[in-house]
C-alpha cells in the first residue's frame, strides 16, 4: 500500500512500502485545489479557470507505488503556478512593482502567456481581472516551486543512488484535438524525450511500442517534446533518464464538463499493464548497462 508523504501541503509524495524499481512518477499539472483567493482574482468561471489542468493525470498513473516507484503528486492548481517552467518565467506585464533583473521575461513561453505564473489558461483565455503584487508571484516560487523541485531532486537523486540509474516519468495530458502536424494523426499517447536528449532512444522506443502493441497510437516529441521538467532532470549520460507522457484527454474525459468518461477506468488498467511491462523493461535494461560497466 501506498504512503502519502506531505512535506507540504501543495503536494504529496506517495511512497511505495520499499523502493524496488529505478523509477520515479511526477504528475505536477494535475492539481485541483484552487487557493478561494486566486480564484477571487480570476475573471473565469470554475470550469474555465481549469482548463489547463492535466485531468485525473494523478489517478491514470495512480499505480507507481505498486510497482515499487514513488510519485510526487501537486495538488496546487497549473494555471496558479506552473513547476514544468524555470523559476522565474515571469511577465512584467501581469504585476504591480518590479521583477528581479534575474526573471526570465523574454521566453517564448511568457510571450504565449504560460509563464512559471501564467497569464492564460489554454485557448488563450486570460486568467487575472487586474494585475496583482509582484511579491505574490516571487512568493510562490519561494514556498511552493522550490520546495516541490527540492523533493523531486531528492528522490530521482535517491533512486539513482540506491540503483546506480533512474528513469524519471513525467506525466502529462493533451487536448482532444491535437493533430501532429503534417500527418492529421490524433495521437493516443506522445513520448517526448526532447529529441534523444533527456532519455535513451531505446527507452522511447519501447514505451512507443508496448503501447503500439497494446493497439494505441503513439508519436514521439510531436508536438510535445517535454519541457522544463524533462530537459532539466534528464541527463542519459549519466544514467539520469527523463521521459514525458502525455495521454490524450479524449480518451478519458468530456472536455466541456470534465467529467471522466465511463471507460476511465478500462484506460487506468491498460496504463497500468503498460507501466509494468515498462518497469520490467527497466530493470533489464539497468541491469544490462551495469554489467556493461564492470
Amino acid at each position: 500500500m501506498a504512503e502519502a508523504l506531505s512535506e507540504n501541503s501543495h503536494f504529496d509524495v506517495l511512497e511505495p512500502v520499499s523502493q524496488s524499481v529505478p523509477l520515479v512518477f511526477n504528475s505536477p499539472h494535475s492539481g485541483r485545489r484552487y487557493p478561494q483567493g486566486f480564484l477571487d482574482q480570476s475573471r473565469l468561471d470554475a470550469l474555465g479557470i481549469r482548463r489547463s489542468e492535466d485531468h485525473y493525470v494523478d489517478e491514470l498513473f495512480s499505480v507507481a507505488p505498486a510497482l515499487g516507484a514513488p510519485m510526487l503528486v501537486a495538488h496546487f492548481p497549473r494555471a496558479w503556478l506552473d513547476v514544468n517552467r524555470e523559476p522565474y518565467e515571469l511577465d512584467p506585464r501581469m504585476f504591480d512593482g518590479v521583477l528581479p533583473s534575474y526573471a526570465n521575461i523574454s521566453s517564448i513561453r511568457v510571450a504565449g502567456g504560460l509563464g512559471t505564473v501564467p497569464r492564460v489558461v489554454a485557448e488563450n483565455m486570460e486568467i487575472y481581472r487586474h494585475r496583482f503584487p509582484v511579491e505574490e508571484a516571487l512568493e510562490r516560487v519561494e514556498t511552493v516551486y522550490k520546495p516541490y523541485h527540492a523533493c523531486l531532486r531528492r528522490l530521482v537523486v535517491r533512486t539513482h543512488v540506491m540503483f546506480g540509474f533512474s528513469v524519471l516519468i513525467d506525466c502529462h495530458s493533451m487536448p482532444g484535438n491535437i493533430r501532429v502536424s503534417g500527418s492529421g494523426l490524433r495521437p493516443d499517447f506522445i513520448i517526448g524525450d526532447r529529441y534523444g536528449t533527456s532519455a535513451s532512444g531505446e527507452l522511447s522506443r519501447t514505451a512507443m511500442r508496448l503501447l503500439e502493441d497494446m493497439g494505441f497510437s503513439v508519436v514521439r516529441n510531436k508536438p510535445y517534446a517535454g519541457g522544463f521538467i524533462t530537459e532539466h532532470y534528464g541527463r542519459p549520460a549519466k544514467g539520469l533518464h527523463a521521459l514525458q507522457i502525455e495521454v490524450n484527454r479524449g480518451l478519458y474525459v468530456d472536455e466541456t464538463t470534465l467529467a471522466k468518461k465511463p471507460d476511465f477506468a478500462v484506460l487506468q488498467t491498460a496504463i497500468a499493464a503498460f507501466l509494468q511491462d515498462f518497469s520490467d523493461h527497466v530493470e533489464d535494461y539497468a541491469a544490462d548497462r551495469a554489467l556493461a560497466a564492470e
